[in-house]
C-alpha cells in the first residue's frame, strides 16, 4: 500500500518537471520532498525518477505508477468532499463536462439556478467533444457530462458503469446568407433539394458531419464541402458572408451573432439527442442535485428515447 502523500509528491514532480518546482508547489523543502520520493521508490521497489541536465523525468516505472496515483488521489479527494458535505462543512465541488453548444446555451441557466440554491458548491466546467465526455465520467475526470448522438450516426454507447439519460431531441436546420432563395420559403425543405449546394461544415471526424453525409446518401444528394471548421460560430460567420450553406442544430441558428436565413428540413430531417451521463455509483449530494436540476429542466416528453445503450 503506497502512502498517498508520497503519491502526491510523485504526481507533482511529473507535472512540474523538477523536484525544486514541485517542492515549491507543495510547500516542502527540496530535501523533505526528495526524502518522500526516496521512500516511495523503496515501496515500489523501482526507480521512479531520472535526473537529467534538463530536470527530472519519469522512469518507465514512474510512467506506469503516475496514472494510478492520480486515480487514487482523485478518489480520496472525492471521499473527502462527500464526507464534508454530509457533515455540513463544505459544499464540495461538481465537475461538469459539456460540448460547446450545450455549454453556451443549455448549461448557463441551470448553473445559475443551481448556484442560487447551493452557493457553497464550486463548479468546474470542461469541454469534451462527444463522446469523450462520457469517457471522462467513467474515468472519474468529470462527475456529469452532457453529450449527444446523431440519428443514423455510429453510436459507441455508454462506457461500463455510466448511466446516460436523454434530455431532449433537437433538429438540424439549413442556414444561408441573408436573402438567399433557399431560405425564402417557410415550407420545410427536402434534403434532396440541397444536391450540389456548397457546404460549410465540421471536419469529417465530427458527429455532425458524419450524420449529414449519411442523411444525404439516403436521398442520393451530394454537397461539396467548401470549408471545414470545428467552430459553429465560424460556420455561421462564413455562411452569413456567402461562402456556402450549412446544416446546424436549431439552437446554433437561433443564437447566431450574424444575420442568417434559416429554414427547417422536411421529415425525417436530421436530429440529435442531447443526453446527460453520470456514474452509476455516484454518491456526491452536490452532483446528484445538479443532475436532478438538469433532468427536470430539459427532459422532454415522448420524443425522447428511453435510454442510450451501454456497452
Amino acid at each position: 500500500m503506497y502512502d498517498p502523500t508520497r503519491l502526491a509528491a510523485l504526481v507533482a514532480v511529473a507535472e512540474a518537471g523538477s523536484i525544486t518546482r514541485a517542492a515549491a508547489r507543495l510547500g516542502y523543502t527540496v530535501p523533505a520532498l526528495s526524502q518522500q520520493l526516496a521512500k516511495l521508490e523503496r515501496e515500489a521497489g523501482a526507480e521512479l525518477l531520472v535526473r537529467t541536465h534538463r530536470g527530472t523525468v519519469l522512469s518507465t516505472a514512474g510512467e506506469v505508477l503516475v496514472p494510478h496515483a492520480r486515480l487514487v488521489l482523485d478518489q480520496m479527494e472525492r471521499a473527502r468532499l462527500e464526507l464534508a458535505e454530509l457533515a455540513g462543512v463544505s459544499g464540495g465541488r461538481v465537475r461538469v463536462g459539456t460540448f460547446s453548444t450545450a455549454g453556451m446555451h443549455l448549461l448557463p441557466p441551470v448553473l445559475t439556478a443551481f448556484r442560487r440554491s447551493h452557493p457553497a458548491v464550486r463548479l468546474i466546467v470542461a469541454e469534451y467533444e462527444p463522446p469523450a465526455g462520457l469517457v471522462a465520467v467513467a474515468e472519474g475526470a468529470a462527475d456529469l457530462a452532457l453529450t449527444h448522438v446523431y440519428d443514423g450516426a455510429p453510436d459507441a454507447g455508454a462506457p461500463g458503469g455510466v448511466t446516460v439519460e436523454p434530455l431532449l431531441v433537437e433538429e438540424l436546420v439549413l442556414i444561408t446568407a441573408p436573402g438567399q432563395a433557399l431560405a425564402a420559403s417557410a415550407a420545410p425543405l427536402a434534403l434532396a433539394e440541397l444536391d450540389g449546394q456548397p457546404l460549410v461544415s465540421s471536419p469529417d471526424t465530427y458527429p455532425n458531419r458524419r450524420a449529414i453525409e449519411v442523411a444525404l446518401d439516403v436521398v442520393g444528394a451530394r454537397m461539396p464541402v467548401v470549408c471545414e471548421t470545428p467552430s459553429y460560430v465560424t460556420v455561421c460567420a462564413l455562411v452569413s458572408a456567402g461562402l456556402g450553406v450549412a446544416l446546424v442544430p436549431r439552437m446554433v441558428a437561433d443564437a447566431a451573432a450574424v444575420p442568417l436565413g434559416v429554414r427547417a428540413l422536411a421529415a425525417p430531417g436530421i436530429r440529435r439527442t442531447i443526453a446527460l451521463g453520470w456514474r452509476e455509483q455516484e454518491r456526491g449530494p452536490s452532483a446528484a442535485a445538479l443532475r436532478a436540476l438538469l433532468l427536470a429542466g430539459y427532459r422532454r416528453g415522448p420524443e425522447v428515447p428511453a435510454r442510450i445503450p451501454r456497452v
